[in-house]
């Protein structure tokens, strides 16, 4: 990824499914005018999601997404379908790709595909060599209650109708969401705290950082920033006090301890819990920190799977802070990437990184899982905050 990269996260997902040998993997390579995924005669040689990122003109930066097909065969056939299936947690926009004339898979596809709410463009590939496109595409529509555009992606006809039906179905909220909402505008003094201990790579700040820097910076903010031993000389060398103080989670209570009482206060991982997810259920799953017991099961979910740090985060400081509360006999499970259990009922509360790596959608649809199995869920910087008696006092 270069300097100017949209990251991944903030691209609009794409993404393709079909059955073994529908022209999915030619289509993403026409798609994106670039061999990125392997096309065979032989059913099945997509066995993993295959991403690429490209630009469309008038959308703006995409990730496609190439899956297995929905018709795999055998053990490994079942593990690359629910490979299929996990991609639609994170798809914003699906292209549906019809083959033959019994439709059971993809009648199953666009049924999880509506339930969830995304939008979705039928399409029948191979027009070059089928007969009877019309036909066909009538008796879909009878079948499916979808009519698909006729395409060929070897010979590049209709590709443009794809674009322009990507852009018809494009989300009307998508990237509109704001990381500081309406906290600040412009000519607002805003202080960034940034710890660069042994969690911070070295050279570079990380992405929620860059990412609310550069916001500030559109916003036409007045943008400082300091780490946390350096905050007190800081505040001393600037003329009034900020407007808001951004923080990393870790660092709550130091911060809030020593900020004028004029300057709000939030963190990183709290406006990322907006930015990315639902803050409203974030911070009403929170109060359930207080009612947890050593008898209790607490799932701690990371978004980056980095090797562990000796004062990791999610895997030490958290669950320090968790067992000082309520116990050392708690339970505490780790996921990490996109291992997330299907079934959350074993525990009484999901503690969520800010998800900085995921897209909204992904985010979104985990939260939608504990909601409809009614397992409360929060985050990094809002439990923090709760854990150290100032919840109601950080903006959001």
């Amino acid at each position: 990824m270069s300097l100017t990269d949209t990251p991944n996260a903030n691209k609009l997902h794409i993404t393709l499914f079909g059955r073994r040998n529908s022209g999915k993997s030619s289509l993403i390579n026409a798609l994106t005018g670039q061999d990125i995924a392997l096309v065979s005669n032989t059913p099945g040689t997509t066995t993993d999601l295959v991403s690429k990122a490209m630009e469309i003109q008038s959308i703006g930066p995409c990730l496609f997404i190439d899956t297995p097909g929905f018709d795999d065969e055998g053990e490994l056939g079942e593990l690359r379908i629910s490979r299929t299936l996990k991609a639609i947690e994170k798809t914003d926009i699906a292209l549906l790709l019809y083959e033959d004339t019994t439709f059971s898979h993809e009648k199953e596809i666009l049924a999880l595909l509506k339930e969830k709410n995304i939008p979705v463009i039928p399409v029948l590939n191979k027009i070059d060599i089928r007969e009877n496109c019309d036909s066909l595409a009538t008796y879909i529509e009878k079948e499916c209650k979808i009519r698909p555009l006729l395409i060929s992606a070897k010979e590049q006809t209709g590709i443009e109708q794809i674009r322009q039906a990507i852009l018809e179905k494009l989300p009307s909220d998508f990237g509109q969401q704001s990381i500081t909402r309406e906290l600040v505008t412009e000519n607002d003094l805003v202080l960034l705290v940034m710890p660069q201990d042994i969690q911070a790579p070295k050279g570079r700040l990380i992405l929620p950082q860059v990412q609310t820097i550069r916001e500030l910076l559109d916003k036409k903010c007045l943008v400082v920033t300091c780490t946390t031993d350096k905050f007190p000389v800081t505040l001393q060398a600037l003329a009034r006090p900020p407007k808001l103080i951004i923080t990393d989670s870790q660092v709550f209570k130091t911060i809030y301890e020593q900020k004028p009482k004029e300057s709000e206060l939030t963190s990183f991982s709290v406006l990322f819990a907006g930015y990315k997810g639902d803050i409203h259920y974030y911070v009403e799953s929170a109060a359930v920190i207080e009612r947890l017991t050593e008898s209790s099961r607490v799932l701690i979910a990371e978004a980056c799977t980095h090797a562990p740090l000796s004062e990791d985060i999610g895997r030490v400081k958290l669950p320090r802070l968790l067992r000082k509360r309520i116990g050392e006999n708690l339970q505490i499970d780790m996921v990490a990437g996109t291992d997330f259990p299907q079934d959350l009922t074993p525990y009484s509360l999901i503690i969520h990184c800010g998800a900085c790596m995921f897209n909204r959608k992904y985010v979104l649809s985990r939260i939608e899982r504990a909601r409809e199995q009614h397992i409360p869920m929060t985050n990094y910087g809002v439990a923090i905050a709760f854990l150290n008696g100032i919840l109601d006092q950080i903006k959001y």
